[in-house]
């Protein structure tokens, strides 16, 4: 797991499946009422149709029947969706709520900054900030472990290669 700091807002990243996911939680806690936020952003038609859209390109066992059907009645003021439900109709993999230590609503990052710009552009664009500078700060850290372990890798092969060829079996 990774914190970044948005704009004095602490927000956790996790790793599912090799795919980073921003907390929703983390990026409304300092917002009076935020925890409504999450609820009235899945009400919106827009989101469930962007929603369905990503479902669709990365997920194939997204359930396209049950995600019309929450389409249809999406936007009526009668309709009430919450992630869990979004998850269990459809078996979404691009929203994950989460209990425990841990615990919070976490989205995929492409859904995470479509939540953030709901919530404020000017949030989302240091949200995409920060996390540009931690994926490069990952991918410089991940260069130094990759240096590291092929010159470990090289040094075996040069001192074996000088031990088989060079050194006589024998010295006297």
């Amino acid at each position: 797991m990774s914190k970044i700091n948005v704009e004095g807002s602490e927000t956790s990243i996790i790793a599912i499946n090799n795919r980073d996911y921003i907390s929703l939680t983390d990026m409304i806690r300092n917002i009076e009422n935020g925890s409504a936020l999450i609820e009235k952003w899945l009400r919106n038609k827009n989101t469930i149709e962007f929603l369905g859209i990503w479902e669709e390109m990365y997920n194939t066992n997204f359930n396209s029947l049950e995600f019309e059907v929450i389409k249809n009645e999406a936007g009526f003021n009668r309709f009430i969706l919450s992630v869990k439900q979004w998850v269990e109709k459809t078996n979404s993999i691009g929203i994950v709520a989460r209990a425990g230590r841990y615990g919070g609503t976490y989205a995929h990052k492409d859904i995470a900054f479509e939540f953030a710009s709901w919530v404020s552009p000017y949030f989302k664009l240091y949200l995409i900030k920060e996390f540009e500078r931690l994926k490069e700060e990952e991918q410089k850290k991940l260069g130094w472990d990759i240096k590291r372990n092929l010159a470990k890798i090289n040094y075996r092969i040069h001192t074996d290669a000088i031990k088989n060829k060079l050194v006589p079996d024998k010295l006297s």
